[in-house]
């Protein structure tokens, strides 16, 4: 379900705010460009997976940075889906790290450079997905 914003809870207008704070700060230090945010709730059923890729899309250059927030509580280790996010820009065959989908954890990667991959969830996996985009 993509976020609305005729509909925003003030919960949801509590992280776009924190959004809002550092995309700022991403422009000032990184001079980005980036001048918006769309998202959306991403619920990944048990047995639900993502297979490798990037979020820039062939041929498009607006998703410039992708932001991931979990909202798993009491997730556990072997609870799986985690994400595999692949450290080395470009490349998806060396290094990697996995993060556990944990409640409040905050995800943030070039969209275009790291591949990245959900792997199978062995229960049901909540995040706001979204991207910081440039005009």
């Amino acid at each position: 379900m993509w976020l609305d914003p005729q509909g925003f809870s003030a919960e949801q207008l509590i992280y776009l705010a924190t959004l809002e704070t550092l995309r700022l700060a991403m422009n000032q230090r990184f001079y980005l460009g980036l001048f918006e945010f769309e998202g959306h709730f991403a619920i990944y059923p048990e047995g639900a997976f993502y297979k490798a890729h990037l979020d820039r899309h062939s041929g498009t250059s607006d998703r410039i940075v992708t932001v991931i927030l979990y909202l798993n509580p009491d997730w556990k280790p072997g609870d799986g889906g985690e994400l595999k996010l692949w450290t080395t820009v470009g490349d998806r065959d060396g290094e990697f790290v996995l993060i556990e989908p944990r409640m409040g954890t905050l995800v943030c990667f070039m969209a275009g450079d790291f591949w990245h991959e959900v792997l199978p969830a062995n229960k049901s996996r909540l995040s706001i997905t979204g991207w910081f985009r440039q005009r």
